[in-house]
């Protein structure tokens, strides 16, 4: 709750955290809007493939041309300003960083620039969920190994769940359940870049004059950035993923406790300490009441009926035995808030959620039936969709990360939904991104041993 005065004081001191940015799309340019009213804090460098649309994001954001018209990043230093570039790794190298923020969304690039960090003892604030997913645990220990910090982005939805999961824990309560709303129905895991727009509402002329990236869109629609999300949240949390997957039940926040228990206590977990995400749809595709579609939850039980009593009397809504009982958030800022994770990394040495554990993994399902030769389109495309599984589960099925199922070649036939396996694609296995992936699977491995059974096989 000081993060403001420590900031102040690094200001005063005229130590300000400095910053490289790579990646300079929506995101960072929520935090870019942002910055210029933090104290304490100097974004140093900017790394994006192309310049121009940092340029583009800095002006869009209110910052005014002078302000990034540093030739170097030791001008950037000396007078304060902002040196833009397209090499990534130059800033990551360069005496005087303090703190990464890798926002570029690729997870192959997201993963070697995490590693790069850690060889030049850069902490890391990773925007890069997809990376995170792919290959977070990893990340994480190689971070520890360096002696700096790795963490999620705070504002995003990961982030957030982890900090009212880590609440939960601290005050004594029994984590139930933790997870997002979002908006879901079965049918859209079939969605494609064509059909997204017209689930969303959107008309033709809106699509034309927007900003719109129809995979980004899509890979929201489709489950995957659910699993990709959930799956971060369980390897930072400890939480489990189902056996069989996130259930997207439709709830709102009225029905919460209700719905957000055990099964046999009358809810739809299979068992307690889940990553879930409910969904603001009916199955018939009318709106849920009061639904959570922006918002994240924790789920937690009270241990005895002292606790109960306490609920009524202060007036927590509960499920009819009043031992059941959900916090929420209905809303997240993401990249607006990403300042606190930057100042809990520069000036706590904390992270805002990180990589614990191998708990759960995003792994690659057909959207329709796929024919040998075929190429995978990864994330939001044509051709396969993010599921998420327990660790124990992808061990097991030798299953393909969603994060490394694109631009490679299925091998045999595959029916829809069927999850894809490494002996199913044609993979360069040299590839630093895939060595990476490989790694932390041998490091990690998967314990088959879980609360609810022995892992599934029968996924295919």
């Amino acid at each position: 709750m000081n993060l403001h005065r420590l900031l102040n004081r690094r200001l005063a001191e005229g130590r300000p955290l400095r910053l490289a940015l790579i990646g300079a799309g929506k995101f960072a340019s929520m935090y870019l809007a942002q910055v210029p009213r933090t104290p304490g804090v100097h974004v140093a460098g900017i790394a994006d493939l192309a310049p121009e649309r940092a340029f583009a994001s800095l002006r869009r954001t209110g910052w005014p041309d002078e302000q990034f018209a540093a030739a170097s990043l030791e001008e950037a230093f000396r007078e304060g300003t902002t040196f833009v570039c397209e090499d990534a790794f130059a800033l990551i190298r360069a005496e005087g960083i303090d703190i990464v923020i890798e926002a570029t969304g690729n997870p192959a690039a997201g993963v070697a620039h995490a590693l790069s960090c850690c060889a030049h003892r850069k902490s890391i604030v990773m925007v890069n969920v997809e990376a995170d997913a792919l290959a977070g645990p990893l990340l994480a220990e190689r971070a520890r190994e360096a002696g700096v910090v790795y963490s999620l982005a705070y504002g995003d939805q990961p982030a957030l769940i982890c900090e009212m999961v880590d609440w939960a824990r601290t005050a004594g309560f029994e984590v139930i359940a933790a997870g997002k709303g979002t908006k879901y129905l079965p049918a859209y895991h079939r969605s494609t870049p064509d059909t997204v727009w017209q689930h969303y509402g959107f008309s033709a002329q809106q699509v034309e004059q927007g900003d719109f990236n129809a995979k980004m869109f899509n890979s929201f629609l489709d489950g995957t950035k659910s699993a990709i999300e959930m799956a971060a949240v369980a390897n930072a949390t400890g939480l489990a993923a189902a056996g069989g997957g996130l259930a997207f039940p439709p709830c709102g926040v009225d029905e919460l406790a209700r719905v957000l228990r055990p099964r046999e206590d009358g809810g739809v977990l299979e068992a307690a300490g889940l990553v879930e995400v409910i969904s603001s749809l009916e199955r018939d595709g009318s709106a849920v009441a009061r639904d959570l579609r922006w918002g994240v939850f924790v789920a937690i039980a009270a241990p005895n009926d002292y606790v109960r009593g306490c609920f009524r009397e202060y007036g927590v809504r509960t499920d009819d035995s009043g031992r059941y009982a959900v916090m929420y958030r209905p809303l997240h800022l993401i990249g607006l808030e990403l300042g606190i994770s930057v100042a809990s990394v520069g000036l706590r040495g904390e992270p805002t959620g990180s990589p614990i554990d191998w708990r759960a993994d995003a792994v690659a399902a057909a959207k329709r039936d796929l024919r040998a030769g075929e190429t995978l389109d990864g994330e939001g495309g044509f051709t396969v969709y993010g599921r998420l599984l327990p660790a124990a589960d992808s061990s097991l099925l030798g299953a393909l990360p969603i994060g490394l199922a694109h631009g490679v070649r299925l091998k045999r036939d595959l029916a829809a939904d069927g999850i894809v396996c490494w002996e199913d694609v044609a993979i360069d296995e040299s590839l630093p991104v895939v060595r990476a992936r490989r790694e932390m699977e041998r490091m990690f491995g998967a314990d088959p041993d879980r609360p609810y059974g022995p892992a599934r096989t029968d996924w295919r």
